[in-house]
């Protein structure tokens, strides 16, 4: 108890929360309606200077504090279960979880220089450094929106990791040698902020937003007219001569695979465009999330690759995962994933199909069996679950690392968020209304 004690001191803990705050300043701005490069860049940048100083308990605080300030709307799902009262359990586990996490770098940091007799400065300012480098392939429980250079993606320095070890390089020196002279090297991490002129090759793509709650997304005698409005919106798309239509993930939040009737009324629509939708799929034996690809006289379904943790799938062991999906989710059978990326063609254009958070994920990014990366990406998303939130926020603001660090022009469709094109990490064009 005396050791738990200890780390409630009231400076460390405003400490920590000063540091979480100036790490996490990206965020809020960005879901404010402002984003300036300068300040964003001096608020990262503090934030990381902050920390390298600070003392094992700090580091602790920093991380619990962080894990709130990023992912506090995790909790908001389960008003959806109705189970408000784990909100503050599930927000508590989360920063709990990095609070740990920033304690183990630094407590290791101390402790290998302690045990190799290095009692200088430099050696745990440099494992420090490598801890926080380590930190974006640190996935708790396959949950993997952490990315601490994510801070830096609207500012004047990169995310590239050999950007970010420059900027982490020039704190070391800065701390060890006690000369901001070595604050200089991090012009060799600059990005510029402003971009040559980005047009979208396929303008006749229409981006569908639609603005259904989860409670009546799962309303089966709300069905009937929402389907009449999906079907209106595509017939907006083809009198406007689009030659295809992207609309949010599950937006049919049935067994798509199951309804002819609706099958039928899409591959009609389809005679004059492309249609991308999302909906779910089931093989007689286990649920998947599933895209739907309707092309004139060719249906196409990719099931999604990486599911969301607790939400679709369970990643506790087994004894575990039956007693959670019963206490929590009614006994429910957790989705299926499939087990490769897949990719497809529509108008001679190849795209990465993916659904909402794995579109977050590095996996979705690597190259497929033929060697290749994807150059177009379509994403389709529900984030009614955690609406009003940060969560589409700073779920944009991954899908622009990723576009910047891949050269992807993602396309998403969402439900309860905004639509949006994303190219070279620059987001283009914003739908907000249905």
């Amino acid at each position: 108890m005396n050791k738990i004690r200890q780390y409630f001191n009231t400076l460390e803990i405003t400490r920590g929360l000063g540091i979480a705050l100036l790490g996490s300043g990206f965020i809020y701005l960005n879901y404010w309606g402002f984003s300036f490069a300068l300040l964003n860049t001096i608020l990262a940048f503090s934030s990381l200077f902050l920390l390298f100083q600070s003392n094992i308990k700090t580091w602790f605080w920093s991380g619990f504090f962080t894990g709130f300030l990023w992912f506090w709307w995790i909790g908001i799902s389960f008003l959806h279960y109705e189970m408000p009262w784990a909100i503050p359990l599930v927000i508590l586990f989360v920063s709990i979880s990095y609070g740990t996490i920033f304690l183990f770098i630094a407590w290791n940091s101390h402790k290998i220089s302690t045990v190799l007799s290095l009692p200088d400065t430099l050696t745990p300012l440099i494992l420090k450094a490598l801890g926080l480098l380590t930190l974006s392939y640190i996935h708790p429980f396959n949950f993997d929106w952490y990315k601490p250079e994510l801070a830096f993606i609207e500012s004047y320095l990169g995310i590239e990791k050999w950007q970010y070890s420059i900027i982490l390089l020039s704190l070391i020196l800065t701390l060890y040698k006690r000369n901001i002279i070595f604050l200089l090297l991090v012009i060799l991490a600059y990005q510029p902020t402003t971009q040559p002129t980005i047009t979208i090759e396929n303008k006749n793509i229409a981006l569908s937003t639609t603005h259904i709650t989860v409670k009546d997304k799962w309303d089966t005698s709300l069905h009937a007219t929402q389907y009449q409005k999906i079907f209106h919106t595509i017939d907006h798309a083809i009198a406007q001569h689009k030659s295809l239509i992207i609309l949010p993930e599950s937006i049919f939040p049935i067994y798509l695979n199951r309804s002819a009737k609706l099958i039928d009324t899409l591959q009609k629509k389809a005679q004059n465009i492309s249609i991308v939708t999302g909906g779910l799929y089931w093989d007689g034996t286990t649920p998947r999330n599933s895209t739907y690809i309707f092309e004139k006289e060719k249906i196409l379904v990719a099931n999604k690759v990486l599911l969301v943790p607790f939400g679709e799938s369970n990643p506790l062991p087994d004894f575990l995962s039956t007693w959670v999906n019963k206490i929590f989710y009614d006994g429910a059978v957790d989705y299926k994933a499939s087990s490769n990326v897949i990719d497809y063609t529509i108008d001679k254009i190849s795209y990465r199909n993916a659904i909402c958070f794995e579109a977050t994920s590095e996996k979705l990014y690597e190259k497929n069996k033929q060697g290749n990366r994807p150059d177009n990406m379509i994403v389709l998303s529900n984030n009614g679950w955690f609406t009003p939130s940060t969560e589409p926020t700073l779920q944009k603001l991954l899908l622009q690392y990723y576009s910047k660090k891949y050269g992807t022009t993602i396309y998403h469709s969402a439900n309860m968020s905004a639509s949006y094109i994303v190219k070279k990490g620059i987001t283009l064009k914003t739908i907000s209304n249905p």
